[in-house]
C-alpha cells in the first residue's frame, strides 16, 4: 500500500511521516490553511530522503505557474486539483515533473480516463471536508490495474477498511491526521501510516 501524507508544514511532522514509513509527503503551495511557501518547502526537504516522493499541491494555478513554484521549492512531483486537461499533464511531464492528478468522485467519466499521469487521486465530492464517503463506489470507475490513491475522510480507524472496499492502490490523508485544521498530530500520523501499511 502506497501511503502519502499531505499538508505538512513543520520539520517534526515531516520527520514523523518519513520515520513511520510513508512513501510520499505533500506540501500545499496554493491558498489553504495548510499553505507553505517555496522557501519553507526547501527547508522542510532537508527531512525528506531521496526515496520519498515530495509533492507540491496546487488547485487553481495554471500548469506553468505550478511548475514555476514547484521548481522554486525544489520539488519534482506536482499534484493538480481543479479543472485540468491532458495537455497540462503532458506539459508538466515534458518539464521533468511527475504528476498526480486529482479528481472528485462525482466528476464526469471522462475525467477518470488515463491521461498518462504517474498517479490518479480520487477524492470525495467535497475535497478537504474530512468526511468519509462510499469508498466501494470507486470500483465502478474502472481503475483496475492503474496506480491511484484514495482520499477523503480517511483516518487511522477507517483507512484499512476503506482501502479494501475501494481496491485502492494507495491512500492519501491530510485532515485525518490533524488535531485542528492545518495542525498535524504526530501520534495520528504514526497511527495512520501503520494502519495503512498493515493493509
Amino acid at each position: 500500500m502506497f501511503v502519502k501524507v499531505c499538508g505538512l508544514s513543520t520539520p517534526e511532522s515531516v520527520r514523523a511521516v518519513v520515520d513511520a514509513g510513508a512513501h510520499a509527503v505533500g506540501f500545499v503551495l496554493t491558498p489553504s490553511p495548510r499553505q507553505v511557501t517555496p522557501e519553507q518547502v526547501r527547508e522542510l526537504l532537508a527531512e525528506v530522503p531521496s526515496e520519498v516522493a515530495a509533492v507540491g499541491v496546487f488547485r487553481h494555478e495554471e500548469a506553468y505557474e505550478a511548475a514555476s513554484l514547484a521548481s522554486e521549492a525544489g520539488l519534482s512531483w506536482i499534484q493538480l486539483h481543479g479543472e485540468r486537461t491532458p495537455q497540462e499533464v503532458d506539459a508538466l511531464q515534458e518539464r521533468g515533473f511527475s504528476v498526480i492528478r486529482a479528481v472528485r468522485m462525482d466528476d464526469p467519466e471522462r475525467m477518470f480516463a488515463d491521461w498518462g499521469e504517474e498517479l490518479l487521486l480520487v477524492d470525495a465530492s467535497v475535497p478537504g471536508s474530512g468526511e468519509s464517503w462510499d469508498y466501494a463506489s470507486v470500483r465502478e470507475r474502472g481503475l483496475d490495474g492503474r496506480r491511484w490513491l484514495l482520499a477523503g475522510g480517511l483516518d487511522a480507524g477507517n483507512v484499512a477498511e476503506a482501502a479494501e472496499a475501494a481496491l485502492a492502490w494507495g491512500v492519501d490523508v491530510s485532515s485525518g491526521v490533524e488535531s485542528s485544521r492545518g495542525v498535524k498530530d504526530l501520534e495520528k500520523i504514526r497511527a495512520f501510516v501503520a494502519a495503512a501499511l498493515a493493509e
